[in-house]
């Protein structure tokens, strides 16, 4: 299979993502978010028949597509329905959830597809996604909806049983007047009864949105472009280059890179972890500006270690690059629409970010080995620029929601797109 190809088979999941992330806000908008994840395992399902049971490369190619649709909605329903379950406290801890049970399945599939890897038995690999979702389906059974979608659709009874479930023994009152005052300030502050996507876009509503909505399409866009991705697709190809091993010593599973690539997830999983601890002690700016400028030094690391062609150092770089980019930069974005936009925005504007960050994984994952036979050792260089131009947005531009309501966060960060902190920070007033 051609490098062309197999970018393009690799892309394809991501591709479906694009299109299931398109429709995920409204739909989870019309009917619920538990309902959502619900019907949505049906892609998972019939993706993963249509894989495991595939002759062709194209069928292969529309088994991966399928099960895309379903990544793309869960993506964006997981992150908001983690964010309307939680705590002003531990929304950021739990928020990080996802990004961490991503990386968990990620390692075991790296783990499995070992002795999964040769024919007919990686078959038996795509099967266990359809009973996964099968099981999850049955699980969803035991979730509560989101209080914040049932107080959305006037069913207050119903939201404050939820309440009083997630918050055993807690005194819930102030919460559910919290929500409630959310809610009705969504309402008023409408332009008309439900904005479009384009007057939110274009700042035609009551309240200004536009910093807020570019910040979490620029978050969303630039978690791709950064190379994670990359890293957890083909860093076993990466470092079989790097260790210069031959097609005999590929046979011979598992091969020093295999090995080392289920390294690289596993310190994956120790950065997310260490990021969800520290997101709500330091706040989401600190951690991102930290997270960005360290995976651009990685970044930076990996190039010099492969232009010298010391298969360690790639190896060695590419352990920092995860431990930085899992720490924050890789999961921060998740957190960012249902932290920063009113519930009228929320579900036009996350569906368009999620489209936007899986179209940009579809871009990165089919250009990946494309890139890397035309520039080689350079190949990390575009996201050196990624991360640091991260790095300055977070330094300048980055709304801070750590201990924050939606509605403070929308007073203190409403207005056209500019700096928000640092010495060009500037004020709005919407008299300007």
């Amino acid at each position: 299979m051609s490098s062309t190809l197999w970018g393009l088979v690799v892309g394809l999941t991501p591709l479906g993502a694009w299109a299931g992330s398109m429709f995920s806000g409204i739909a989870a908008d019309k009917f619920g978010r538990k309902h959502m994840l619900m019907y949505n395992n049906a892609f998972f399902v019939s993706g993963a028949i249509i894989a495991s049971t595939s002759t062709s490369v194209a069928q292969l190619s529309v088994g991966r597509f399928v099960s895309g649709i379903g990544c793309g909605v869960a993506a964006n329903v997981v992150s908001t329905y983690c964010s309307e379950v939680s705590t002003i406290r531990s929304r950021g801890f739990l928020g990080g959830f996802q990004q961490l049970m991503i990386l968990v399945g990620v390692f075991l599939s790296q783990v499995v597809s070992i002795g999964l890897s040769k024919a007919p038995l990686w078959r038996v690999l795509f099967s266990i996604s359809a009973a996964i979702a099968i099981v999850q389906t049955l699980l969803l059974f035991f979730i509560p909806e989101s209080p914040k979608y049932l107080a959305s659709t006037k069913q207050i009874d119903k939201a404050e049983a939820v309440l009083v479930r997630l918050r055993k023994d807690m005194d819930i009152a102030f919460e559910l007047d919290d929500l409630l005052t959310v809610l009705e300030y969504s309402r008023q502050t409408d332009y008309v009864p439900q904005p479009t996507m384009w007057q939110v876009l274009a700042g035609k509503t009551e309240i200004d949105l536009r910093h807020l909505v570019f910040s979490v399409l620029f978050l969303m866009l630039s978690q791709q472009w950064a190379g994670g991705k990359g890293v957890m697709f083909y860093s076993t190809e990466i470092l079989s280059d790097s260790f210069h091993l031959s097609d005999e010593e590929i046979k011979h599973i598992p091969t020093i890179a295999q090995l080392l690539t289920l390294g690289i997830g596993a310190v994956g999983l120790f950065s997310v972890i260490l990021g969800m601890c520290i997101l709500d002690k330091v706040g989401r700016r600190t951690v991102l500006m930290v997270s960005s400028l360290a995976t651009a030094i990685s970044s930076a690391l990996i190039v010099i270690g492969s232009k010298v062609d010391i298969g360690p150092v790639v190896a060695a770089a590419m352990y920092l690059f995860n431990l930085s980019f899992q720490s924050g930069a890789g999961f921060i974005p998740y957190l960012c629409a249902s932290e920063l936009l009113p519930y009228y925005a929320l579900g036009s504007i996350s569906g368009l970010a999620t489209s936007i960050n899986c179209l940009t994984l579809f871009i990165v994952s089919f250009i990946f080995p494309i890139l890397d036979k035309a520039i080689g050792p350079y190949l990390f260089v575009p996201f050196i620029v990624t991360s640091f131009v991260t790095f300055l947005f977070a330094v300048f531009m980055m709304p801070e929601a750590r201990g924050k309501s939606i509605v403070k966060v929308v007073d203190q960060y409403k207005g056209p797109i500019r700096c928000v902190a640092g010495p060009f920070a500037k004020k709005y007033s919407s008299s300007n």
